[in-house]
């Protein structure tokens, strides 16, 4: 089966769409030109601490004298702003977003502060059809968050990925070169598995692996998912983080970043 690319619809069916993508995409360039380092802290499993591991670094980053963004592309469950004290709701300026600020800094917008609390996110459009249309809007919600927010001089711009893969190749299509990327997972044989499905397709997308940080170090999750993988794909173990971190913990991270 063969499909049609964009530059090849033409016509009445066109609507200037070749246009209307390109035109999307310069945007997002433009407003990240000046950003130095775009990181996206990614997984492949859900419920390894991706997030808490995002905010931390950021924050800890922070405080060593970067400037540094989150964006939460996490729409379904977004925490980010929770965990670095950011709360909303979000600030239009003359041309772009204006994100909030959170603990040491740390500017941030995410999903959360255009939801209700308590609201899961729900797009407006016949039910029947959602399931056809939502990838495409969550896709576009994450183009409106890199190019239409005022993110401004930045060493490190954290993007935080939900669980699986989807939200990672739409970064890879935005962006000009793919992210460098953190991986996180927990020790467990199972988050062994599924985040190195993970980070074979970052690699496949030519995206620099970072490192690993083996998050939940403990009795509670036994297993050496850190170490198989940092020997199987030739990267590091940027950090080993047990149960009860201390602020020295974050600080290390950051400066092995």
């Amino acid at each position: 089966m063969s499909f049609r690319t964009y530059h090849e619809v033409a016509g009445p069916d066109g609507s200037g769409i070749a246009e209307q993508v390109g035109a999307q995409r310069a945007r997002v360039q433009s407003r990240l030109r000046s950003v130095r380092r775009i990181v996206a802290v990614m997984s492949g499993k859900g419920g390894v601490g991706k997030s808490f591991v995002t905010a931390h670094l950021a924050a800890a980053l922070a405080r060593s004298g970067r400037a540094v963004g989150v964006l939460d592309a996490d729409f379904n469950g977004p925490t980010a702003a929770g965990l670095l004290g950011a709360a909303g709701p979000l600030r239009i300026g003359d041309e772009a977003v204006e994100p909030r600020s959170g603990v040491n800094g740390v500017r941030c917008v995410s999903m959360a502060h255009l939801l209700e609390e308590g609201r899961p996110l729900a797009f407006r459009g016949p039910q029947a059809e959602s399931f056809i249309w939502r990838g495409a809007l969550e896709a576009a919600a994450l183009r409106e968050f890199l190019g239409d927010v005022a993110w401004g001089e930045l060493d490190y711009l954290l993007v935080d990925l939900p669980p699986g893969l989807q939200r990672l190749n739409e970064l890879c299509d935005l962006l000009p070169s793919p992210p460098d990327v953190l991986t996180v997972t927990i020790p467990t044989a199972e988050s062994r598995d599924a985040v190195r499905r993970a980070l074979r397709a970052a690699v496949e997308r030519d995206a620099l692996a970072l490192g690993l940080v083996e998050n939940m170090v403990g009795p509670q999750f036994p297993g050496d998912a850190g170490r198989v993988l940092s020997e199987e794909f030739g990267i590091p173990v940027l950090a080993r983080i047990p149960w009860h971190p201390t602020p020295d913990t974050w600080h290390r991270l950051a400066e092995r970043m």
